[in-house]
């Protein structure tokens, strides 16, 4: 269960707090004749924008066969300036019914949302995958439907090892301390890790914390990265950035990845990078999928993407209806294989048995996670990364870096 004790004070985050309440809500429906109309926001998941819109209209058609007093229009809007739009729809009183979130607008909107404890079907609540339920559950209330999940494990170049000479492929972080010299002797880099403020920690630096045990909050809801599992995590990277098994323009500079030491065949591992972005690049031969590294832990970020019900909804029951039956195993799994993620739901067949790059990343995506849920998630990450970044750079030492992260972040907690 995620507990949610935070107030983040960027303007958005904020805004949002104050209008939760203010909304009126989209759909409603025909008093006389019953019909109840469910909108529907949603955002480019699939990357084929025809394939999307085909799989949504297929849908929405087979679910209205069925349900025939439902009607359900749904919209596709732009990842750009999402939250804005949708903090000024609640702000207006026109929010749709139903919205696609990720974990971190789960903590923001929290307030707009309405619980789906008894909306969503006992049995579909038992299907989510354990990991997937924590990760849309705040102060133990269910706050969406999971349509989707993915996994981020360690990624290696096996065509990189045969160059530097090493045999086996890391499984803890005292594995990666014992190949980095010979990466090093042969011109490369034991690690990817991009360092510049564009790069979300959620697939840079938290898994390492997470991986020493640590996390981003205390139980308290106070800074719980500055501590001894944060430190071991800074110290691991910012001593492989010393011995210079890390590429250092990563550190610094975001580029196309096509330019980047990865693309170019002088990484050993990645945690940051999907296989579909790195095959292209090393050769499907050369694309190992392991386990997430190890310290006192495995364990990787995977996101989750959901459909959320609004308070403001006139029509709470027909949209939870929807959301349930498009999530669904067997109707959501066009728009998985499309999109190219991963079921939410136990239970189910492996989606990619067919797939040997896929098909390993889906191993692994029970053991992934979110991290903790809170409205200040995005702000603390603005702090933290240049502080992480001066470690990396050799400006501050790992504690030093960390203790300031935490005095820039006490402003953004409120226990």
């Amino acid at each position: 269960m995620r507990v949610s004790k935070f107030t983040g004070l960027a303007a958005g985050v904020a805004t949002i707090a104050l209008l939760a309440g203010c909304s009126a809500g989209g759909g409603g429906g025909d008093a006389a004749t019953g019909e109840q109309s469910v909108t529907v926001w949603l955002y480019p998941v699939v990357p084929d924008e025809a394939a999307h819109k085909q799989f949504w209209d297929e849908t929405v058609a087979a679910f209205q066969k069925d349900h025939k007093n439902i009607k359900v229009k749904y919209e596709i809007f732009p990842w750009a300036n999402r939250d804005e739009a949708l903090q000024t729809a609640i702000a207006a009183g026109k929010a749709p019914d139903l919205v696609y979130l990720i974990p971190d607008q789960l903590a923001a909107y929290q307030k707009s949302i309405q619980p789906l404890d008894d909306l969503l079907s006992k049995d579909r609540q038992k299907e989510l995958l354990p990991n997937v339920k924590d990760s849309v559950t705040i102060d133990g209330k269910l706050l969406g439907a999971p349509i989707l999940t993915s996994a981020m494990p360690l990624i290696c170049n096996a065509a990189a090892f045969q160059a530097a000479g090493v045999a086996d492929y890391p499984k803890t972080w005292d594995d990666v301390r014992a190949m980095a010299p010979k990466f090093v002797e042969k011109g490369m880099y034991a690690l990817n890790y991009p360092a510049s403020a564009e790069n979300t920690l959620n697939l840079t630096f938290y898994p390492l914390l997470w991986q020493a045990g640590g996390e981003v909050y205390d139980k308290d809801g106070g800074v719980g990265f500055d501590s001894k599992a944060g430190t071991q995590a800074l110290s691991f990277i910012t001593d492989l950035a010393k011995e210079k098994a890390l590429d250092p323009e990563a550190l610094t500079t975001n580029v196309p990845l096509e330019q980047t030491a990865v693309a170019q065949g002088k990484v050993g591992c990645t945690w940051n990078n999907a296989v579909t972005e790195v095959e292209s690049f090393w050769g499907k031969e050369n694309v190992k999928v392991l386990p997430p590294l190890s310290d006192k832990k495995s364990v990787a970020y995977g996101t989750v993407g959901s459909l959320s019900v609004l308070k403001g909804s006139k029509a709470q029951k027909a949209a939870a209806e929807f959301a349930e039956y498009a999530t669904g195993a067997d109707v959501v799994k066009p728009y998985l294989k499309a999109a190219g993620f991963f079921s939410a739901l136990s239970g189910t067949d492996p989606l990619y048995a067919d797939d040997p790059l896929l098909g390993e990343v889906e191993k692994y995506v029970p053991d992934t996670t979110v991290g903790q849920l809170a409205t200040s998630s995005r702000a603390l990450m603005g702090v933290l990364s240049p502080e992480i970044q001066a470690a990396l750079l050799g400006q501050k030492s790992p504690s030093d870096a960390l203790k300031a992260a935490a005095a820039a972040a006490a402003p953004l907690l409120k226990k």
